[in-house]
């Protein structure tokens, strides 16, 4: 079996004196899309941020365990090189764009550390404007115009921008309407059809099931399932807690 691409394992991490993460352990295999559902408070956005090794306040402080891509720690690795090197690129939860930039200025920002041709960022302009044709129209607006779906849409074609080959997004579909909603997810699906790596975090978990290949389910820091997602959307107690059933 090949190196995953993205391992963790044993986890432990903490907010100040309070611990988020009790030695969690999973992998995401090149290509694949993976899903991590749970409750609010979970631990999923903490595991998202600790990937992406963004610094306290803003993110927690891992106390044990390993973060392993490609089989090469990346223990205190620098946000940035996480992103310019390893091409793995996080859309936070809340989306933090810029609102007083435009749209365009918005994916400039994002290309700012690719050593890469202007053809090439140019190809990546095209494809987000191909993907997201909101934001082709709207290129010229100032972000904080835009509706929050199309917010959201910015998000995602920022991370883009940057090059990356995995991207962690954290509640994309959160306070979209049900049609960019579906645009959203048949965006993301033909990024994957191309050979992006996913790993999401979705309060819908239905949703998230659908769309991902695998899927591990966190309970207050610690994953109490994982297989497939056709296992977890018929095993009775993923069921009873997080689809309705």
């Amino acid at each position: 079996m090949s190196t995953p691409l993205i391992e963790v394992e044993n986890l432990y991490v903490k907010y100040g004196n309070i611990e988020a993460l009790h030695g969690i352990n999973f992998t995401v295999g090149e290509g694949e899309i993976v899903t991590l559902i749970g409750a609010n408070g979970a631990g999923k956005s903490t595991t998202l941020m600790s990937i992406a090794q963004l610094p306290p306040p803003e993110a927690p402080k891992v106390i044990k365990g390993d973060i392993r891509f490609k089989g090469q720690s990346i223990l205190g690795m620098s946000p940035d090189k996480i992103v310019a090197d390893l091409h793995v690129a996080l859309v936070p939860e809340g989306r933090h764009i810029f609102g007083n930039l435009t749209v365009e200025e918005n994916l400039k920002l994002a290309t700012y550390a690719r050593k890469d041709s202007q053809a090439d960022i140019q190809r990546d302009y095209n494809r987000v404007y191909s993907l997201f044709p909101r934001l082709d129209e709207r290129k010229k607006q100032r972000s904080e115009s835009l509706s929050g779906g199309e917010q959201q849409m910015l998000a995602v074609g920022r991370a883009l921008m940057s090059a990356c080959r995995v991207v962690m997004l954290d509640e994309p579909s959160m306070g979209l309407a049900p049609l960019l909603m579906y645009d959203m997810f048949r965006a993301l699906k033909e990024l994957n059809e191309e050979g992006m790596t996913i790993l999401l975090i979705e309060q819908n978990a239905k949703l998230a099931l659908d769309f991902a290949h695998r899927g591990y389910v966190i309970d207050t820091g610690e994953i109490v399932a994982e297989g497939p997602s056709a296992s977890l959307m018929d095993d009775p107690e993923v069921k009873r807690a997080y689809l309705g059933g």
